[in-house]
């Protein structure tokens, strides 16, 4: 084998290896680009950081809002998923990104806007167009055994009832496409994207600045049938205690309120009750 031959298999061979290389960084680079980082997030609203006047004249301000967040997952569905479709969409859907663990936020705190429960990394690019959740009892913490704990001070004429208002039923959701004034779950390729779970209170307690007979207040409780029960400017009480203390058709207001209490911006979301 004569010099000339050895360097020129020599020479063949590093350009092997460094197209080799080339090839492999492009793979891992191309990988990368149709991924990106998909975070979850849930929002109360400035009903919940900044409080507001329920329909009965009671103005509401809220301390702590403590939500627990079970079971998340965000998927990429064709067609677009909608709720009228029902609980049964398995055939429509294309991806699922899952959030593990069982998440307990504060929805009054005015930190973030919305909080945020966590991220994933690396999952397929796209418009993640639907959205799951359970509420849950909280294991551990100042909300132990709500799936909603609601502290705070509500005022009318004079009037100061501290209040702590815990909804202890658990409930599962599924929401369609985020409805807002920015559109959220896109995701695209290297970058970030946020989905959210939201929680309108003004469907439990109605809003004084709508009318009298707008939907919204007719199908909330208020704060009115709460404050009755208060004793020396206290009321600590939960939604199972509830239950002998309201009115049937009171309780039966509240319990429903949760039916619609969640959402994905202002797009409705199906529910159900898990006991």
């Amino acid at each position: 084998m004569t010099k000339n031959f050895k360097l020129l298999i020599f020479f063949v061979m590093v350009a092997v290896f460094i197209l080799s290389l080339a090839v492999g960084c492009t793979t891992e680079q191309g990988k990368d680009a149709e991924t990106g980082t998909l975070i979850f997030t849930a929002n109360g609203e400035e009903f919940i950081r900044e409080g507001f006047v329920c329909k009965d004249g009671w103005e509401l301000s809220f301390d702590h809002a403590y939500v627990t967040i079970a079971s998340i997952a965000a998927f990429q569905t064709d067609p677009p998923y909608d709720t009228d479709m029902g609980w049964d969409f398995e055939d429509l859907v294309q991806t699922r990104v899952d959030l593990a663990g069982v998440h307990t936020v504060d929805l009054a705190s005015t930190d973030a806007d919305p909080v945020v429960l966590g991220e994933v990394a690396a999952v397929p690019a796209g418009r993640y167009n639907a959205l799951s959740w359970e509420l849950a009892r909280a294991p551990q913490g100042p909300a132990k055994g709500f799936v909603v704990l609601l502290i705070g001070k509500a005022e009318k004429n004079g009037e100061v009832i501290d209040f702590k208002l815990g909804l202890d039923r658990e409930a599962a959701y599924l929401g369609g496409e985020y409805v807002g004034d920015e559109r959220k779950g896109i995701l695209q390729a290297g970058s970030s994207a946020e989905v959210e779970m939201t929680f309108h209170f003004d469907h439990l307690f109605g809003d004084f600045d709508e009318d009298q007979d707008d939907e919204l207040n007719e199908e909330a409780l208020g704060f009115g049938p709460l404050a009755v029960l208060a004793a020396e400017g206290k009321l600590e009480v939960s939604l199972s205690e509830l239950k002998s203390m309201l009115s049937a058709d009171d309780y039966e207001l509240l319990v429903a309120v949760m039916t619609h209490l969640a959402h994905v911006g202002e797009g409705h979301c199906l529910a159900a009750f898990l006991e």
